[in-house]
């Protein structure tokens, strides 16, 4: 090869060599700087990743935490709920031994109990219906027959019931009816008496 050609081959390897640095160059800054975008974008995904974690160990924290209360209050209410129903039977009970003493303090409330129920109806012709041992009871206070009079009102003995006391009054043609016994008053007036009951045991 002629020292012409020589140079010719020198200048364009010299060229191509400068290109081929300036690609690298080139390729490296672009790597470079992929590889900052890359890192950059990776921190952001991780303290992304890393939030989004936390938000949802925060709210599994606080559902755990708001069922846990949620079944203590429950707990509590149940307990309350015992302690209430069992004085409601203890009330019961004590309710139908008075009942069944027949004394007369329940011999008052029975005749409070009829005049309620008679006064609501306001009819003078009425039929009552007591359970077994008050209806013997008042057909062994009667002369004869089935009937007695009370403040003008007329009352006939029904067929017994069962009840721990009390009474029910109808009319005469059954077209009105008011039950006033023991178990019912105590079934109007339980939501009353349950607030009452929980203020005295839970102060």
């Amino acid at each position: 090869m002629s020292s012409g050609t020589d140079k010719i081959v020198s200048s364009i390897m010299s060229e191509a060599q400068e290109k081929a640095d300036v690609i690298i160059q080139d390729a490296n800054a672009n790597v470079s700087e992929i590889t900052a975008k890359a890192e950059k974008t990776a921190e952001a995904e991780k303290i992304k990743i890393l939030e989004n974690g936390k938000k949802q160990s925060d709210m599994r924290y606080q559902q755990i935490i708001s069922e846990a209360k949620m079944n203590a209050r429950r707990a509590k209410l149940g307990a309350k709920e015992e302690v209430i129903e069992a004085a409601f039977n203890q009330a019961t009970g004590e309710l139908k031994a008075k009942a069944a003493d027949n004394d007369d303090e329940y011999k008052d409330s029975l005749s409070k109990m009829i005049k309620e129920a008679a006064d609501e109806i306001g009819s003078n012709d009425l039929i009552i219906h007591l359970n077994e041992a008050d209806t013997n009871s008042f057909k062994q206070d009667l002369p004869s027959g089935d009937s007695f009079e009370i403040d003008g009102i007329k009352f006939t003995l029904g067929e017994p019931i069962k009840a721990i006391g009390g009474a029910i009054l109808k009319t005469s043609n059954g077209d009105i009816e008011v039950n006033n016994t023991i178990e019912a008053r105590l079934e109007r007036y339980k939501s009353i008496l349950r607030s009452e009951v929980a203020e005295v045991l839970f102060k």
